[in-house]
């Protein structure tokens, strides 16, 4: 079984991340934001490709290997406080969401995205729960939500995918790859 510091990064979520600004061009030295992070396999691509990052989530116990990290800080948050968000003052290059949808938040999450950053969200979908869990019609987007909600936050859209995978496990996934227009 992978751990949180051998788990590939989703495949989807790689290549999206191609689009964020090079590290230190034209970004303005903006970090990327890795909202729930879990065990850290999305920040460990980001920081190999140069990238400053902030990770947050709740349980941060899978990112102790990266501790002292001179291109990360690590942030333990539950992200469904209603208190103010430590890092809403904030903006990023780049805003990465992945397997985590919690609707209260959604629009604060759109709003930490600079101009011309990059918002990329994957979660699982409506239809979901023919495969298992998440099943809770809460916690699973529906086609077309997200990118609605970012395209009338200022986004282009460039990616607006619901669709049924294969792999790593059979499940629906909920993709979004999206741009904040610059003022």
């Amino acid at each position: 079984m992978a751990t949180a510091a051998t788990a590939s990064p989703s495949p989807w979520v790689a290549k999206a991340s191609r689009h964020l600004a090079p590290p230190g061009v034209g970004d303005g030295n903006l970090r990327v934001l890795d909202l729930a992070c879990g065990g850290g396999r999305h920040v460990r691509m980001l920081l190999e490709q140069g990238h400053r990052v902030l990770a947050v989530d709740r349980d941060i116990g899978g990112l102790k290997d990266l501790a002292g990290h001179r291109h990360l800080e690590i942030l333990q948050w539950d992200l469904e406080d209603a208190s103010p968000w430590p890092f809403a003052r904030e903006r990023f290059k780049g805003v990465l969401v992945t397997n985590y949808l919690h609707r209260p938040t959604l629009g604060r999450t759109l709003g930490l995205v600079a101009p011309g950053g990059l918002l990329i969200y994957q979660t699982f979908g409506v239809g979901n729960e023919r495969f298992g869990r998440p099943s809770n019609p809460d916690f699973l987007a529906s086609p077309g939500e997200i990118a609605d909600l970012a395209r009338r936050a200022g986004f282009s859209i460039a990616i607006d995918d619901h669709r049924t995978v294969a792999s790593p496990r059979p499940a629906v996934v909920h993709r979004v790859l999206a741009r904040r227009r610059s003022r």
